[in-house]
């Protein structure tokens, strides 16, 4: 329910902003012409975008404690939201008084947008002396664990790109920042077939089991951040005046963990490329 209601949020507030600014371009161009390299270009505009995330969230590079990549499930991880693009006006820019009043230069802008999106991922890897902290029974323990662990990360946001955009021909260059504000969050899992050493590792040893009761599990969800920030960078190409293709990849720089989370030693960021469709509005 909580999902739906940020999304009707979403387009209440960009839906009144397509329309102000699909009347501005009326009386700015009069003709009509939709052409993503005529007037659209030089005006401030409106573009939808509908895609899906997949990649992982990773130490960088894999530290020797991860022996080996198993299994790996993407999850469910749309993304659903808007761009408002604005003309960046550059002296010396061509003007054009039917279509670019503004005099802006029509091949480079920037855009902020709004998505709701989710980064997630399932993964089955094997470790070998890797700190962690999980609970076995009732009861809490935790040291370096060598065996089996089974993954699940889900981290849904409402993410803000700003991006400085160059275009050329049908073709959009997109770079910049961005900033997303986690609503729900996971990051939990399973550990199994193997053995903790309990503070170091030379100290008590206990035995993981690969069954219902013999195994552990841990949640490190509550050490999650609820703001992330990085960098991406993304490709537009326009099919047709309205409909088009778009790839983009996006780098967390803050890791996901608070700063003073210790039990996972090396930082874990989230790397996600996207594929989907826009539309120009």
């Amino acid at each position: 329910m909580k999902k739906i209601i940020v999304i009707a949020a979403i387009f209440s507030f960009f839906l009144p902003a397509s329309q102000a600014l699909a009347t501005t371009e009326k009386k700015t161009n009069p003709a009509g012409n939709s052409h993503p390299s005529f007037c659209r270009a030089d005006s401030l505009h409106v573009k939808i975008r509908v895609g899906y995330n997949l990649g992982g969230t990773s130490p960088i590079p894999l530290p020797a404690s991860i022996r080996s990549i198993d299994a790996f499930r993407p999850t469910a991880s749309p993304s659903v939201g808007a761009d408002i693009q604005f003309p960046i006006p550059l002296p010396g820019s061509k003007r054009d008084t039917a279509c670019n009043p503004s005099g802006a230069n029509p091949r480079f802008s920037i855009s902020a947008g709004l998505r709701l999106e989710n980064k997630g991922m399932d993964i089955d890897a094997t470790v070998k002396s890797y700190r962690m902290e999980m609970t076995k029974g009732n009861s809490q323990i935790s040291g370096l664990f060598s065996g089996h662990i089974s993954q699940q990360v889900t981290q849904w946001m409402l993410t803000v790109p700003i991006n400085f955009q160059f275009s050329i021909s049908n073709f959009q260059f997109s770079f910049g920042p961005f900033f997303s504000l986690l609503f729900s969050k996971n990051f939990s899992g399973i550990a199994s077939s193997g053995y903790l050493r309990q503070g170091d590792p030379t100290g008590p040893k206990i035995d993981i089991g690969d069954k219902e009761g013999e195994w552990a599990t841990y949640d490190f969800s509550p050490s999650m951040r609820s703001l992330q920030w990085g960098l991406s960078l993304s490709l537009d190409w326009n099919a047709t005046p309205r409909l088009g293709l778009f790839a983009s990849l996006s780098w967390g720089l803050s890791g996901i963990f608070n700063s003073d989370f210790t039990t996972v030693q090396q930082s874990l960021y989230p790397i996600y490329g996207s594929l989907g469709l826009f539309y120009n509005l």
